[in-house]
């Protein structure tokens, strides 16, 4: 426990709290005060100018990562047979339908993504309680209700995530890992916080980016100049 207090103030004195960085100085520091024995992750939360109770004002998406997420993506497809081959040669971990729907319902979650079908939505929707809470339900908005669910798969594997802004105003994304190279991290940062600039509610007014920090898995949060992202 002390060790841990003491590399947390070795950390915060790395760098001013009170400053706000370019996206390139405050991904340098974040690999700079990450001292897990792990590949941390890195994560971004932008704080928005929106009310997500308002459905003209949902910031909702999905971006493909320039150089993936570093992650191991586990993804179960429920669709009906004649979809099942097309699946497992996109390398989908899970294939099924029925037998998939029952092992949900009692409490197996232990895959990062769900693709289906829209025929099968009506017996996936019965679900809603379980995966919506965990951000694995299924949404054609973000492509994991569809028709090519070979595309769909290959385009999780190769670095594809969701994003939604919570019920505060913050979107919460892990982009990469500390072991990517500094430039890797900024491409990926970037194509996120340029796609959420994309998706700006005609509704929203007043400033739309309030606030951007980044961090790794147990370290100080870094803020970054939203004006850096799009210079």
């Amino acid at each position: 426990m002390a060790n841990t207090s003491k590399q947390k103030k070795e950390a915060q004195a790395k760098f001013d709290k009170s400053k706000i960085y370019s996206l390139t100085e405050a991904v340098n520091i974040v690999k700079q005060i990450t001292y897990t024995k792990f590949d941390a992750s890195v994560d971004l939360n932008v704080r928005l100018g929106v009310d997500p109770r308002k459905a003209n004002q949902m910031v909702r998406g999905s971006v493909t990562l320039p150089h993936g997420t570093g992650k191991t993506i586990r993804v179960l497809v429920l669709c009906t047979p004649d979809k099942e081959q097309e699946a497992k040669d996109a390398g989908a971990d899970f294939v099924g339908l029925d037998e998939y729907i029952q092992k949900i319902k009692d409490g197996w979650t232990d895959i990062d993504v769900v693709i289906t079908t829209p025929n099968v939505m009506p017996k996936v929707g019965a679900l809603g309680r379980i995966l919506g809470p965990r951000g694995l339900m299924p949404n054609p908005k973000t492509g994991t209700v569809t028709m090519e669910v070979g595309k769909a798969i290959q385009e999780v594997k190769a670095g594809k995530i969701d994003f939604k802004v919570d019920k505060y105003g913050i979107v919460h994304a892990g982009v990469a890992k500390v072991s990517f190279s500094s430039d890797q991290i900024v491409d990926n940062a970037r194509e996120l916080l340029v796609t959420i600039n994309k998706l700006k509610p005609t509704a929203a007014k007043g400033t739309y980016v309030k606030s951007i920090f980044i961090s790794s898995t147990m370290s100080p949060g870094v803020q970054i100049d939203p004006k850096s992202v799009t210079n």
